[in-house]
């Protein structure tokens, strides 16, 4: 089963790398949260499922068949919190540019920077 989760890991991340590589900044913006995801399914699988043994026994209690990694699920609870916040940051940087620039291809690196009103331009703009 480990195996299914590692694969399913990679197809994600390699989905992710694939939109980041894209001109459309919603692709990119897609693309990583897309990453985000993967990186947070590469924590889970690095808690080990393997050792039978809880982190924490207390005596005279049972003993648990399979026990997850208490660290590896704060985590990805940690990061599944900063990857939202991190793509809500992303999404207002992405809106703010379209606004600019009335498109969402990024090969338009000097559409924000040209203001509409000459006299915002400066003396040295022509």
């Amino acid at each position: 089963m480990t195996i299914l989760y590692a694969l399913t890991a990679a197809a994600i991340m390699g989905a992710a790398l694939y939109m980041i590589l894209s001109r459309n900044m919603i692709r990119i913006l897609l693309g990583l949260a897309l990453l985000s995801t993967g990186v947070n399914l590469m924590i889970f699988l690095a808690g080990d499922f393997s050792s039978r043994q809880p982190p924490l026994i207390r005596e005279g209690q049972q003993v648990l068949d399979e026990a997850a990694d208490p660290l590896a699920q704060a985590l990805i609870l940690t990061a599944i919190v900063i990857g939202f916040a991190l793509t809500v940051v992303l999404a207002t940087i992405v809106m703010r540019g379209w606004r600019a620039t009335g498109s969402l291809d990024v090969r338009r690196p000097d559409a924000p920077e040209q203001p509409d009103d000459p006299e915002l331009r400066g003396p040295d703009a022509d």
